[in-house]
Order: C-alpha cells, then sequence, then structure tokens
C-alpha cells in the first residue's frame, strides 16, 4: 500500500508560500554552487515537505536556513531527460534526450550542447560531478561524450544506478578508470568523494560548482538496517526500507553541509536541493516492491505530466542573499539553473541556441519573476497518454498527441518514434488553474475559453518547435 497522507497538513505549509525574506549583504566575490539532485525523491517525501513519517532533519534545517520553493519544477517526469534540461538549460526533446536512456542506446547529450559546468569552468570555476550521471548509453566509452566531455573537471560516475544496489555498488568510474567494488551505501560514497575533491583536489583558488547526484530513492534500494529498524510504524519493511533510503540521503546532505560550514565555504556557496522526477510507482516494474514514494497532496508520479510527476522538493540556501526560512510559490525549475548561475557569476548565456528557462535571481531579491517562455515539458511516454505540459503563472494546460495511444510507458527510445513525434501534433487539451487546485481535480477549459484557447494554441507552438530542433537518432542494424 502506497504511503498516503492527507492535505490538510501539506497545506498548511504552501499557506506560507508567497511569504520571502531577503538579505542585501550578500557576499563579496564569485559564489560557489552546489546542486544536490534525488533520484525519484517525491514531493512529499521530505519533512519540510509535509511527510508524517519521514525523518529529514538536515533538509528540513536546510530549508529553515535558506528558501522553500513550493512550486518546484524538474525538467521532465524522469531521469535522463531532467538532467539534460538541468545542464543546459533547455527543453529535453530539443537536445534529443526524449526519455531515460538505456545502457547502448544511442541517445546522448551531444557535444554541440553548453552546459553550465562548461561555462561556469570556461570563466574559472573548479567542476565536479559526483554520482549519476544518465546521459549517454555508451558510459565510459568514445562513442559517446562523458562528465569530463561536458565540462566537469572531476567525476566520479556511473551510467544509470548504483549497481548491483545503493548497498557495495560497483559500478561507479573516476576520470575514465573504472573503481570497482566499493563498501559503503551510495548516497555516503558519493558525498565521500564530494567531501575528498573539496579537500584535497579542487583548486582552493577558484570559486567551484559541485553536481552531487544521488542514486536514492531509486530502486535497487538498499538501506542501513538500524535505519529501516527505526522505522517501527511502516506497513511493511518494503515501506520502513524507502523511508530509511530518505532518511540515510538526508544524513549524507548533513554529512556534505557540515563540510561547508568546517571549511568555511557556506557564506559564499549556494545550495540547491531537488528532485530529478517525481516518485516511482510502487511494483510499476519487477523488483520495485520498495517504491513508496509520495507525491502529497499532487496528482500523478514519475512518468506523469500531472505535477505529481513534474513538482518536486526546492530548497534554496544563500546566505547574505536569502535570508532564512523563506517561501516562494513562483514556479521556478532545474531549467532555471543554467541562466541564474550565470547571472550571478557575470558569464554570458549561449545566444545562438534557445534557452527555456529563466534567471531567477529577480527572486533571490524579493522581486517578481517574469518568463519570457512559459514552463513546458514533453514526454511521449507520458501515464495516460498525456504527454505535454505548459505552466503559464497560475494556470496549466495538459496535453495528449494524435499519434498512437499505446506508446509504451516507461522505455527507452526506441527507432520509429522520432519520425512519429516529429508528424504529430497535439489533438486534446485540459486546462487546470494549478495555484488554486494543486491535485488538479477540475478540468476548468469550458469556463475560460478565451484564456483555453490562448494557451491551447501556445502550447502546440512550443511542441512544434521543440520537436522541429530534436534530433532523430540513428539505430545500429539488427
Amino acid at each position: 500500500m502506497r504511503c498516503v497522507f492527507g492535505c490538510i497538513l501539506f497545506l498548511s505549509f504552501l499557506s506560507l508560500a508567497p511569504t520571502c525574506s531577503f538579505a542585501d549583504d550578500a557576499p563579496a566575490g564569485p559564489p560557489n554552487y552546489v546542486v544536490i539532485l534525488c533520484d525519484d525523491l517525491g514531493y512529499g517525501d521530505i519533512g519540510c515537505f509535509g511527510h508524517p513519517q519521514i525523518r529529514t532533519p538536515h533538509l528540513d534545517q536546510l530549508a529553515a536556513e535558506g528558501l522553500r520553493l513550493t512550486d518546484c519544477y524538474s525538467a521532465s517526469p524522469l531521469c535522463s531527460p531532467s538532467r539534460c534540461g538541468l545542464l543546459t538549460g533547455r527543453t529535453p526533446s530539443r537536445c534529443g534526450i526524449y526519455s531515460w536512456i538505456a545502457a547502448g542506446n544511442p541517445m546522448q547529450l551531444l557535444p554541440e550542447e553548453t552546459t553550465v559546468a562548461e561555462l561556469l569552468a570556461g570563466a574559472g570555476y573548479d567542476t565536479c560531478h559526483v554520482g549519476k550521471w544518465h546521459l549517454n548509453g555508451h558510459f565510459n566509452d568514445p562513442r559517446h561524450t562523458q562528465p569530463g566531455d561536458q565540462g566537469f573537471a572531476h567525476w566520479f560516475s556511473t551510467q544509470n544506478n548504483a549497481g548491483p544496489s545503493h548497498l557495495n555498488p560497483r559500478n561507479f568510474v573516476r576520470n575514465g578508470e573504472a573503481v570497482g567494488q566499493l563498501e559503503g551505501y551510495s548516497c555516503q560514497l558519493v558525498v565521500d568523494e564530494a567531501i575528498r575533491w573539496m579537500t584535497d583536489i579542487r583548486d582552493p583558488a577558484k570559486p567551484f560548482f559541485l553536481f552531487v547526484c544521488f542514486h536514492e530513492p531509486h530502486e535497487q534500494i538498499a538501506s542501513p538496517p538500524e535505519l529501516a529498524a527505526s522505522y517501527a510504524d511502516a506497513v511493511s519493511p518494503q515501506q520502513a526500507d524507502y523511508f530509511a533510503n530518505v532518511t540515510n540521503m538526508d544524513f549524507a546532505v548533513g554529512r556534505l553541509l557540515a563540510h561547508l560550514d568546517e571549511q568555511q565555504l557556506a557564506d559564499n556557496t549556494l545550495v540547491w536541493f531537488t528532485s530529478d522526477n517525481g516518485p516511482e510507482g510502487h511494483l510499476r516494474y519487477q523488483n520495485a516492491n520498495r517504491s513508496f514514494g509520495s507525491p502529497g497532496p499532487l496528482r500523478g508520479m514519475k512518468l506523469h505530466l500531472y505535477d505529481g510527476g513534474i513538482r518536486v522538493p526546492g530548497i534554496i540556501r544563500f546566505p547574505g542573499r536569502v535570508l532564512p526560512g523563506g517561501n516562494s510559490s513562483l514556479p521556478v525549475c532545474n531549467l532555471d539553473m543554467l541562466p541564474t548561475f550565470c547571472e550571478l557569476s557575470g558569464v554570458p548565456v549561449p545566444t545562438d541556441r534557445t534557452l527555456d528557462g529563466a534567471s531567477i535571481v529577480p527572486l533571490l531579491d524579493g522581486s517578481d519573476l517574469a518568463r519570457e517562455r512559459p514552463l513546458f515539458w514533453h514526454y511521449y511516454g507520458g501515464a495516460d497518454n498525456r504527454q505535454v505540459a505548459l505552466r503559464d503563472g497560475d494556470w496549466k494546460i495538459v496535453a495528449r498527441w494524435d499519434g498512437p495511444a499505446d506508446m509504451p510507458l516507461g522505455g527507452s527510445l526506441q527507432p520509429g518514434v522520432v519520425e512519429l513525434l516529429k508528424a504529430s501534433r497535439l489533438s486534446h487539451f485540459e486546462l487546470y488553474h494549478i495555484s488554486g487546485d494543486i491535485g488538479e481535480t477540475q478540468e476548468v477549459s469550458a469556463a475560460y475559453p478565451d484564456l483555453f484557447a490562448r494557451l491551447s494554441q501556445r502550447t502546440q507552438e512550443m511542441y512544434l518547435e521543440v520537436l522541429a530542433e530534436g534530433p532523430v537518432w540513428e539505430f545500429p542494424a539488427e
């Protein structure tokens, strides 16, 4: 049974959402950036976002010290595209990352794409990636680009999940060299490497960008038995393992934040904590029997274009710029990281391509956030054949396409799919007043015909524009 809890507790948090506090004594010099990305962590999976059982004291403290983003979105309802959007600031389908990337799949983050790591490295930053990469089918193979080709001077990474599980993984690669069998839990090993890099490897004369990509709480889940035993009120041992998995990740975050404090780095470091997509469905595939994540009051889960698939926890701590204890209900997305970090560091953004993210520096400074482009999502395998979503302020459109209604759910890209997409159009639209209907329970297109027509047309235009730009991948002959 999935962990489902009432919305009353959660909505009590949201009632504080428009309130933000900001400082005007930001530290001098280029800021450091630490991005912490979880894998399949649901919107309602941590204490400061309303979970009544899972203990996340370090993340709760991070939120108390910073800004809680109640309307924080990933770039996609699944892993590889979300990571692509975060690094490039572009809707993933523009880059050809249409779905998750299976080992051997032709999809990759192409060398023509420019990442935030490359931009910051070009401006004198030291850079590091630790954890899940999942942006190529040929990992640690010259046929595809690797983290080191995409701006990361140091990397300690896996192609996809920690294998065979979070416990004692054996598939990490450090700067092109396979590491072999490791002892411990993945999140702690990832933070071990991050701390080692900050202490012994990075150039202390340079500002830095550290991208920490946990495998938790994606299956195959493995958690410390003593933590699982502490959740005696769980409905099953499998649910206790999930709760413990999130808590173990929280402990790893606490270690990382403590190191920033010990090294006197915290005051000039922007920390952004979030997730790559919504929570995994229970028993959706073989052995996924520990997936007990919660979307909180949201509709849908991972693979959905309703908010349960794409709205995720978001916390920003930036001492001296953002005062503690704030909440913001302005929509933000991991697409916004590239333009935000570039603006804060005085780095020009690329002008030879479309960027879909927007700098949220105005939000950090206590102002409203104006977007030139509405937030837009595309995933051809979306649950219930909902493949497209668009959010413009308080309103959200969800749309289907006119192609086959039985597109496989959750699979990696197959031959012929991109050609189908490029020939398709959107044929069905739903309108939700998302700021007042967080669960997307009331479809209101009939009540707002002019708004519905305008947003439907804009959604169709962006769909065609994005797919026209995306590459068609060449699959090897059978």
